[in-house]
């Protein structure tokens, strides 16, 4: 799992720690995410939700 978790942090360009603990929220949530808040709750997701924005409008990864 580690080794995924290394490899998938590689293909995140800009914003890539952001999108990394995005990513974690959605994998940890219970259940179906519903809202973007609800993943700027996350204890998974450490920053504010002015960067879960940034980084779904600025981040991206390469296939």
């Amino acid at each position: 799992m580690s080794r995924f978790r290394v490899e998938f942090y590689e293909c995140l360009y800009a914003r890539a720690d952001a999108l990394f603990e995005l990513t974690d929220a959605v994998l940890c949530a219970d259940g179906p995410v519903k809202t973007l808040v609800e993943l700027s709750l996350a204890l998974e997701h450490r920053r504010g939700h002015g960067a879960l924005y940034a980084a779904l409008d600025r981040g991206w990864a390469e296939p």
